[in-house]
């Protein structure tokens, strides 16, 4: 079965737009609360836990919101970490 068949070009074409706006809207976000820096390690972190998500081989659709909570808690664990150096 050709995979083309399975994933018609508008499918993936809308989980892209979804995914970037979720990117967009999260690495946005974390340079207003926390600066441009920690929006560059942010925006990583959320493609890596993108990469990670536990979705079927062949699934035409993620839980983007998944992801940018997931990046969020390691931006959250490294802004406390940053703030308990700065405190110690």
């Amino acid at each position: 079965m050709n995979t083309d068949e399975l994933f018609p070009d508008s499918i993936c074409e809308e989980e892209t737009r979804i995914a970037e706006r979720e990117l967009s809207s999260f690495i946005a976000a974390v340079t207003e609360l926390y600066g441009p820096e920690q929006a560059r390690i942010a925006g990583k972190e959320w493609l890596d836990e993108s990469e990670l998500m536990d979705n079927p081989p062949l699934s035409t659709s993620r839980n983007w919101r998944a992801v940018t909570v997931a990046a969020s808690a390691r931006l959250a664990r490294r802004v406390v970490a940053k703030e308990v150096q700065r405190s110690a």
